[in-house]
């Protein structure tokens, strides 16, 4: 009796966990549309399907009175099918998505301008609007405006907070000579524990804390496997592009790169595999002590930004290098200044090596340490008073930053929506015929009302005064 009881504890212990490991795997978004934007077929992509807007089903998320299909003439067969097709919008136009309950929101938009003898890319500049934010101004479909019409897909990706209701995604050309277009939209329910609400906020008069954070709009601008190889959507539970820290790192002497075959410990209150995958904390860059002494380099990494915004900045661990815990201490700087002193990964992982984490800052780019890095946010990782000799001494596995909306509500300029709305073209063009029939209608109103008291004054019936005299002249009617 008491081995059936054991072994029948043994498979609950054994069922729980594999249930906790596969919810910790599997990820079902409350909203997940993707949207290949002027196709009438679906298009499966990395096992994603994406549903053509031009098909029966999706017209409705449209709300267009100018937009046309375009399809590529000559497609590469290297390129995924979304980026065949293409709406392209002569005037305002929005889509709308339902969303069933509160929270974050990403919504990934998809740019490719193809060769088309029916179409010229050159003549798109649009504005691109979501939920009243600004997330595009003057945008073109390239992120060079003087690079040839024929490039490669562009994705951009922003993190908006959405009440229950819709996510509503405007596109309006900035003038009436140019257009919009669009290739494919995600807009995916993010996680509950993608985004905390709270953050470190790090300047030159030292940190603080940062709350708010979830409810800020946000365009993600970097994401960045350190010491490891490309990371693609099929390999990250969220279907995101982690690149290669390689073109950023600026200073690696006394460097390495780190690659660990085990598994990854993910626990619950850490990192889970939705905030980084396990591409992401398997690789690492890491400086170790040289010839029995700790190491006094700071590895360093430059990321140019745009200026007069603030930025999330996420650093991922992963302690996938020490050979015990308790023996990785180290510092981080950003924009040179001491952001944290002394972490510790085996405290922060509650003690166990493999197992990630994750640290928040805020970043304002007009708080730097000297007035040459406007426009750069540069990220340190080092040695501390507490390394310890024959250890790793430093360990960064991922980096991420993120532009945060400015007052104006916007992420690409100082201009709010309603300014962009009261000039663009269309809407000038509205305004000015609805002032014109309202301008009408008062003439109208007024001379209706003229012609009124005329009649009224000149033509209504009078009574004949009896003294009228009687007219001799007026021939009388036979009566039969």
């Amino acid at each position: 009796m008491a081995t059936i009881l054991c072994r029948t504890i043994g498979f609950l212990l054994l069922f729980s966990t594999l249930l906790s490991v596969s919810v910790a795997i599997s990820f079902s978004p409350a909203n997940d549309y993707l949207i290949d934007c002027g196709s009438v077929v679906d298009s499966i992509i990395d096992n994603r399907r994406f549903i053509g807007d031009a098909s029966s089903s999706n017209r409705k998320l449209l709300s267009s009175q100018g937009s046309i299909t375009l399809q590529s003439e000559d497609p590469s067969t290297n390129l995924p099918q979304i980026y065949h097709t293409a709406r392209i919008f002569t005037r305002q136009a929005k889509y709308e998505f339902n969303v069933v309950e509160n929270g974050i929101q990403m919504v990934r938009l998809h740019f490719h301008r193809f060769n088309s003898s029916k179409f010229d890319f050159s003549d798109t500049e649009f504005h691109v609007m979501v939920n009243g934010y600004v997330v595009l101004t003057n945008f073109s479909g390239d992120d060079d405006v003087n690079s040839s019409t024929n490039f490669g897909p562009r994705v951009r990706e922003f993190l908006i907070w959405v009440d229950v209701g819709e996510v509503v995604i405007r596109f309006i050309p900035s003038k009436d000579s140019k257009l919009a277009f669009v290739n494919a939209i995600e807009v995916i329910s993010a996680p509950k524990d993608l985004i905390a609400d709270v953050a470190t906020s790090v300047s030159n008069d030292g940190t603080e804390k940062f709350n708010g954070l979830v409810k800020q709009a946000m365009e993600v601008v970097y994401r960045i496997n350190v010491g490891g190889r490309k990371v693609t959507p099929f390999n990250d539970t969220l279907w995101r592009s982690w690149v290669p820290d390689d073109e950023f790192i600026k200073v690696s002497d006394g460097s390495e790169k780190v690659y660990f075959s085990g598994r990854i410990k993910y626990k619950l209150g850490g990192a889970s595999r939705e905030v980084g995958p396990d591409n992401v904390y398997n690789t690492a860059r890491v400086v170790k002590s040289n010839n029995g002494s700790v190491s006094r380099v700071n590895m360093t990494w430059e990321f140019p930004v745009s200026s007069g915004y603030k930025y999330l900045v996420r650093l991922h661990f992963c302690d996938i290098a020490s050979i015990s815990l308790g023996m990785l201490y180290f510092n981080i700087f950003i924009n040179g200044n001491l952001a944290y002193q002394d972490l510790d990964i085996s405290d922060a992982t509650t003690y166990v090596l493999a197992s990630p984490y994750y640290i928040d800052f805020v970043v304002d780019d007009e708080y730097s340490s000297s007035s040459s890095s406007s426009g750069l946010i540069s990220i340190s990782v080092g040695p501390s008073s507490k390394s310890v000799e024959d250890a790793v001494d430093a360990i960064l596995n991922g980096v991420e930053i993120m532009k945060m909306n400015n007052t104006l509500g916007s992420l690409d300029g100082f201009a709010s929506t309603e300014m962009i709305l009261s000039r663009c073209p269309n809407r000038r063009n509205l305004s000015l015929f609805m002032s014109m029939v309202a301008f009408m209608c008062i003439l109208m109103s007024v001379y209706i009302l003229i012609q009124r008291r005329k009649a009224k004054d000149g033509f209504g019936w009078l009574r004949l005064s009896d003294s009228v005299p009687e007219d001799n002249n007026l021939k009388t009617v036979n009566r039969v």
